[in-house]
């Protein structure tokens, strides 16, 4: 028997669990951040449109005011 067949939680599962037992974290902390789509032979993985945190400087932060 390995771990997977003894480990009745999902991968999904422990990913929600991870995101919300911090102090003050809510469901949307466990919301999908990415898409992934194949087709092709050719794998896509998307930031979704709705995602509250994403990769990069803030749009609003002026990188002459950081240097």
């Amino acid at each position: 028997m390995d771990a997977h067949e003894t480990d009745p939680a999902s991968s999904e599962e422990k990913r929600h669990d991870q995101l919300t037992s911090a102090p003050h974290a809510t469901e949307a902390d466990a919301a999908p951040r990415i898409s992934v789509t194949q087709g092709d032979g050719v794998k896509r993985i998307d930031i979704v449109p709705d995602a509250a945190v994403r990769p990069g400087m803030d749009p609003d932060d002026d990188p002459e005011e950081n240097a």
